[in-house]
């Protein structure tokens, strides 16, 4: 099964009536549908039923008429009229004509050239950055640990905003200046965290020698595997998962199910613990659930000028799917992925606002932390699979972290800068990946908090983020940190009935996600030792081979 997606065809059909229940189809940059032959989408036959494929990958159009220049004669012949066909030279002329002054004319050009350099930092624009930022807005609320320790952790409930509005207000934005400087500049950001061997971990033997290096043991990688088995045992028969995971083959064995409807958010959610754990659909004893779900994103895909929404109503969505996108083609090359990721890669680009520098719940929003937390992630990804992530991107969204830090950087809030935990894990780990030095004193400050807060008993997005932090920190810190967040899920995970394996949490999202996300979630978190190489440890990535 080593070349699986060498024989499968991508074929582009109209959406159809499921595809715009669950907002498939996208909204043109003036806020209306563009017309039907741009809204595409990727579908794909069901996957083989054997192991044993061989051709490339192409995309077409589903038509009986000849392709390209042929099908145009085709249809020109077809007419009853010479006159008509004549017509619509001359109409098709003058539209080409305009539509190349009109892009001729439009300023800022494109992103595809400013590619963000993961070299040795150099002075000179680093330096050129720094000032830049300082243009940030930076609030210091003068909130405290304690302030924040006794804080209700809620987050805001997901709303569906009208996509309509949302996608008129982000074309109508204005570049904002920090990303016009960057484009003057012609910066390539000189980021000091260097992602490019962040996944290293999992290949090979890395994954059982950091796992016992970095503080995990037998029994975490033990409720590792029985967690992914009882992942796979939800899975759908047209290889997706849903939060609702009774509506897979469980039909009700297990409780708690969740009410999200993204599927494409739940199904890449589901398989980044699996590729955290290094399977692949190229190698592992999961390669056809692994497949099977990167399958399923492919098909859901829509093909949209500004790249692959993989949304399916909400940008959680988005962020998910990217991410496991970026990850399966950074582990395997496989070119049968390279497109869809990058195109992946290039929406959550354009969905971001460029006014603030976050993501929200659709394209142009008003960022939050949560929902810019997973895009950002989603950038990193592209980057570590040395993919196309435009420099100016980055810095729009240490904009934003600006916009919603406290106490200099070391506490963070939802969509203003009054600090929670959950939000302040997540900034956190978002200024680590995005440049901060080691030695950063709001860096130190914030891991103190986190360290003063500890592990949550009901909160697993807190713990996903916090548990990251303070493994790219390591130190002793860390191990008082990893002793109780790893014994803790391995004496809560489920040992009896259908259940067995899985884990189940209230707090966070926990409620809306389900069973299903609560066992991803708790699953990569075991994972951490070994699923991105610490950041400030180099010599981590050097002891893994």
């Amino acid at each position: 099964m080593s070349e699986h997606h060498a024989d499968i065809e991508l074929v582009e059909r109209q959406p159809s009536a499921e595809d715009a229940a669950v907002g498939a189809n996208p909204v043109g940059p003036d806020g209306t549908d563009p017309p039907a032959t741009s809204r595409r989408v990727w579908e794909l036959p069901p996957p083989p039923k054997s192991a044993d494929p061989a051709a490339a990958v192409r995309l077409r159009t589903d038509d009986a008429e000849p392709a390209g220049t042929a099908g145009w004669v085709s249809r020109l012949r077809s007419r009853e009229s010479a006159g008509f066909s004549a017509s619509f030279l001359v109409h098709f002329a003058v539209v080409l004509i305009l539509g190349l002054l009109v892009v001729a004319s439009e300023p800022g050009g494109t992103f595809e050239g400013l590619v963000a350099s993961l070299d040795a930092t150099d002075a000179a624009e680093l330096a050129t950055l720094e000032a830049l930022q300082a243009q940030a807005v930076v609030v210091d609320s003068g909130f405290n640990a304690v302030a924040v320790a006794s804080a209700e952790e809620s987050l805001d409930p997901v709303e569906l905003v009208d996509p309509t509005a949302a996608a008129s207000a982000a074309a109508a934005a204005p570049r904002c200046d920090l990303e016009a400087e960057v484009l003057a500049h012609g910066l390539h950001l000189a980021l000091d965290a260097d992602v490019r061997g962040a996944l290293d971990g999992r290949r090979g033997d890395a994954r059982a020698r950091l796992a016992r290096q970095g503080g995990g043991n037998a029994a975490s990688e033990q409720a590792v595997e029985r967690g992914l088995r009882w992942l796979m045992a939800h899975q759908r028969d047209d290889g997706s998962w849903h939060f609702n995971h009774q509506k897979s083959p469980c039909r009700g064995h297990c409780r708690n199910p969740g009410t999200e409807e993204s599927t494409t958010a739940a199904t890449a959610l589901v398989l980044l613990p699996f590729l955290g754990a290094g399977y692949t659909h190229r190698e592992g004893e999961y390669r056809d659930v692994v497949e099977r779900g990167l399958y399923y994103l492919q098909q859901r895909a829509v093909i949209t000028r500004e790249g692959c929404n993989l949304q399916e109503g909400t940008m959680y969505g988005q962020g998910l799917a990217t991410i496991a996108l970026c990850e399966a083609y950074a582990m395997t090359k496989d070119p049968a992925l390279k497109e869809i990721a990058q195109r992946s890669l290039d929406y959550i680009v354009y969905a971001q606002d460029t006014k603030g520098g976050g993501w929200r719940y659709t394209p142009g929003e008003p960022g939050d932390t949560t929902v810019t937390g997973w895009q950002l992630m989603g950038l990193k990804s592209g980057q570590m699979a040395g993919l196309i992530v435009p420099s100016p991107s980055i810095a729009l969204a240490q904009r934003f972290l600006g916009s919603v830090q406290s106490e200099q950087g070391a506490l963070y809030g939802y969509m203003s800068p009054q600090p929670r935990q959950t939000t302040t894990a997540v900034g956190l780990l978002l200024r680590m990946y995005t440049g901060w030095h080691h030695d950063h004193p709001a860096l130190a400050r914030g891991v103190e908090h986190l360290a003063e807060w500890g592990p949550t008993d009901d909160n697993m997005y807190h713990n996903y983020y916090a548990t990251q932090v303070m493994h790219h920190w390591q130190g002793p810190l860390w191990e008082t940190w990893n002793q109780r967040m790893r014994d803790y899920l391995i004496a809560t995970q489920a040992d009896s009935s259908h259940e067995a394996g899985s884990w189940y949490f209230a707090g966070g999202y926990g409620d809306r996600g389900g069973r299903l996300y609560n066992t991803a979630m708790a699953v990569m978190t075991l994972e951490v030792y070994y699923r991105h190489m610490p950041l400030y440890g180099q010599a981590a990535v050097e002891d893994a081979f």
